[in-house]
């Protein structure tokens, strides 16, 4: 039987991300590109896959709940873009997220 550590906040996950390599933190600028939070490197949606997600509810409000997406570029570029989500979520995120390509969910194999 194997043993797996359970990540249950935002703040665990991203730790254990950045030990594995996902160092930079994205945006999606205006024109609705992904951008590292600098604006130095830029990616357009077939330029980037989604490696894998987490979802976390709120600790007072189960409504409160927020998506981590762990992306990769074509060029290395390896990092992760938070958004809520629901109702509340950020509509140029979750447009450019749409046109990606999504690895599918796998804890064991990827992240």
């Amino acid at each position: 039987m194997e043993n797996k550590v359970e990540l249950t906040s935002m703040t665990s996950v991203l730790a254990d991300l950045r030990k594995k390599g996902y160092q930079l933190d994205f945006r999606v600028n205006e024109e609705g590109d992904l951008t590292t939070m600098d604006g130095k490197q830029r990616f357009t949606p077939d330029q980037v896959s989604i490696v894998n997600f987490y979802r976390f509810e709120g600790e007072t409000n189960p409504d409160d709940m927020a998506i981590l997406y762990v992306l990769e570029t074509d060029s290395g570029a390896r990092g992760t873009i938070s958004d809520a989500f629901g109702p509340y979520s950020d509509d140029a995120i979750e447009n450019f997220l749409k046109k990606v390509r999504d690895l599918g969910k796998d804890i064991d194999s990827r992240v």
